[in-house]
């Protein structure tokens, strides 16, 4: 059990988050409190999917929305609209101050736990027990994953898994084949970074996208329970097989493995590399698939040169199977327990995810957290073969700082970002990150 509690937890991150937030832009269709607008209730609703960068998904959002005020014409949905990293930031100080907005996104396990512990959302169970077309909507084990204690506190919209995705164009410029082992995937840097060609771009700042690599090589090397293990204390953190992935991580940095100064780029930035045409892989989710499928802003000649490999497996490693991903569920909605439209906004969160269940695949090309009769949609092949590789998969790893505790997830993206940077060594990475699990499961 975690000693801390909510308040105190994020409290100690408000000045951080604060720093981070004097950058921050984001689009809102008002300010102010939750409250009646004239005959109106108003529902306020943050979330992360800006129209600049998630196009498909806000597009989707936006239509909800407007298809729901028009039947419940005495409610009016007011959004604020941030960037992942951006939204991250400003959770922690609504929530330090107690103004979380009515209705929110939140990440599942380690993330919403001390949320929970504070006692700022609402149980959901009844959104789904009475709604009998939510009842048995959700992929087994998937909204499990936002329960504590029993209680339901998000209802899950994705499901993601991880994978290399790469340009195959670049790929036979230079004659080179999908590696299955990690060393066929050095061998694959080398040629490209001997060419000139930046091999693999990662967002190194934020933290959570270098941590992808990281997780990876600890599955293929530790075994796919090694990080789950550390969560749950029946591994530790400074495991030899874990030092190696960190090591492992800056064998490739010292290659020329990724783009120049990767631990001063976000992800935005790393993902434009790739979509640019500047790097030659990209190891992200599927969250992105709409960029390589189905968004109307990409072309579609770009789109016929992306392909995706499964993260090799490593030589000599306890991780033997390639079907075992890093992934878990995406982003889920909460309801604030003080919101004064309570009722309104728990109506609303059930209609977004049967809504978003229905639209999702075929608008936005990513894989909804409900089950779906794909039979009679026209999908993509991509699309396509990833739900196959979902129905294959012999584990999925939920991402460490999803299931770790905000105050360590924190600490962990700065630790990767410092790893990739050179400026910690791996057995170092490795302690600070124990020392930090341990306070916590004492």
């Amino acid at each position: 059990m975690f000693k801390k509690k909510t308040i105190s937890v994020l409290m100690s991150l408000v000045m951080l988050a604060a720093l981070a937030l004097a950058g921050c832009s984001s689009s809102s269709s008002s300010s102010g409190e939750s409250a009646s607008s004239g005959d109106k209730k108003v529902i306020k609703f943050m979330h992360l999917w800006p129209e600049g960068s998630s196009n498909a998904q806000f597009s989707i959002v936006k239509n909800i929305i407007s298809d729901y005020e028009k039947q419940h014409k005495d409610v009016k949905i007011e959004t604020e609209i941030l960037s992942p990293d951006q939204y991250r930031d400003k959770l922690k100080v609504l929530a330090s101050s107690n103004e979380l907005p009515d209705i929110g996104m939140t990440w599942s396990d380690g993330f919403i736990k001390p949320y929970v512990e504070g006692d700022m959302l609402e149980p959901l169970d009844d959104v789904v027990n009475n709604d009998p077309d939510l009842k048995d909507a959700f992929i087994p084990g998937v909204k499990e994953s936002y329960a504590v204690d029993g209680k339901t506190y998000g209802l899950p919209l994705e499901l993601n898994i991880s994978y290399v995705f790469y340009n195959k164009e670049i790929f036979k410029k230079y004659n080179l084949e999908v590696p299955k082992t990690f060393e066929e995937y050095k061998n694959v840097v080398k040629t490209l970074a001997k060419n000139g060609v930046t091999p693999a771009t990662v967002g190194a700042k934020d933290g959570w996208p270098a941590s992808f690599w990281f997780m990876y090589l600890a599955d293929r090397i530790g075994g796919p329970t090694i990080l789950t293990d550390v969560i749950h204390g029946k591994a530790k953190m400074t495991d030899p097989a874990i030092v190696k992935a960190g090591q492992e991580v800056q064998n490739l940095v010292d290659m020329g493995g990724f783009e120049k100064g990767a631990s001063a780029l976000s992800n935005e930035d790393a993902k434009g590399y790739f979509m640019n045409e500047k790097a030659a892989m990209f190891l992200t989710a599927t969250w992105e698939l709409p960029n390589y499928t189905t968004s109307p802003d990409v072309k579609q000649d770009f789109k016929e040169r992306i392909g995706y490999f499964k993260f090799p497996t490593y030589e000599g490693g306890k991780g033997t199977d390639i079907n075992s991903y890093v992934g878990g569920p995406g982003v889920g909605l909460f309801v604030a327990k003080d919101s004064k439209v309570k009722k309104e906004a728990k109506d609303f969160v059930g209609f977004l995810v049967k809504e978003w269940g229905k639209k999702s695949v075929t608008d936005a090309g990513v894989i909804p957290a409900t089950k779906v009769d794909t039979s009679s949609l026209k999908l993509s092949p991509m699309y396509i073969d990833i739900l196959k590789d979902l129905s294959e998969a012999s584990n999925v790893t939920t991402y460490f700082d999803t299931q770790s505790s905000p105050a360590v997830s924190e600490l962990h993206h700065d630790l990767m970002t410092a790893l990739f940077g050179k400026q910690i060594t791996p057995k170092d990475f490795a302690k600070q990150q124990a020392d930090a699990l341990a306070k916590e499961q004492k």
